[in-house]
């Protein structure tokens, strides 16, 4: 009988410990991904995966700290910034499903259209490469610059071969760009920050990517651990049918399903 006794508490000590194995610390924004993964956090936990997610304001430290094996993955950025992460960090953080697309805006507290911004204008864009090439991607397609090329996506406003309007750029961390809106004559800003700072980017931006963009955002995790049942069950859960109906429900063409 004491034999059976100890047989049951090491299948269940055995059981308790892969359970553990199934937790995934995932980094994100809060807006939208540690939504969407709070939305999945239940079918998750049904396929016993315990997701916990950690919230971030900045786009460095998820990263880092997946490469440093403090978390398991992140999902808040595209392929062009974790290119430009992992070849200035020597990192090698992997892309793992496409999630969903941000369409980057231009908006301004001060006018009402482009055109309305004025001659020597202030314009405020990201200061990480990737989002700072996105951006005055977006004021060529606009009309509002011309770039020597479109096809260099790390731009910056060096590569700027027409500014009619003389506009003066200035660099700025992406998380603050909504709270220096009020300061410039126009700030582009990415779409999770917008959407933090009460700002539609349907109703409320003056020029937008389409869902055509190439800027979906992943999940991403490393070489060693991309490939786990539990970062698995994640990967599909991201890509269901619900998750898509949630993303086109809430957010109301602010933020597009990539699949």
């Amino acid at each position: 009988m004491k034999s059976k006794i100890i047989l049951a508490l090491a299948a269940f000590a055995l059981a308790g410990a892969a359970a553990a194995a199934d937790k995934l610390t995932v980094a994100a924004t809060a807006v939208p991904h540690a939504e969407i993964l709070a939305f999945v956090k239940p079918a998750l936990a049904k396929q016993g995966v315990d997701l916990e997610v950690k919230v971030f304001t900045d786009y460095v430290q998820p990263n880092v700290q997946v490469a440093e094996k403090r978390l398991d993955a992140n999902f808040f950025q595209h392929k062009p910034y974790l290119a430009e992460f992992n070849k200035g960090k020597g990192a090698n953080l992997q892309p793992v499903v496409a999630v969903h697309v941000e369409p980057f805006g231009a908006y301004s507290s001060k006018h009402k259209t482009l055109a309305d911004v004025p001659a020597g204008g202030t314009v405020a864009i990201p200061n990480d490469p990737s989002n700072a090439g996105r951006a005055l991607l977006l004021l060529d397609r606009a009309g509002v610059i011309k770039l020597k090329s479109t096809d260099n996506i790390l731009a910056t406003p060096r590569d700027i071969a027409e500014n009619p309007k003389k506009l003066k750029f200035r660099e700025i961390e992406a998380a603050t760009l909504p709270r220096i809106l009020p300061q410039v004559d126009l700030a582009l800003i990415n779409t999770n920050y917008a959407l933090e700072a009460r700002l539609n980017p349907v109703k409320d931006a003056l020029a937008i990517e389409d869902a055509r963009s190439p800027y979906a955002n992943w999940l991403v995790a490393r070489v060693d651990n991309k490939d786990t049942p539990a970062l698995k069950k994640l990967a599909a859960a991201l890509n269901s049918a619900e998750v898509k109906k949630f993303i086109e429900t809430k957010y109301n063409g602010a933020v597009v399903p990539a699949f």
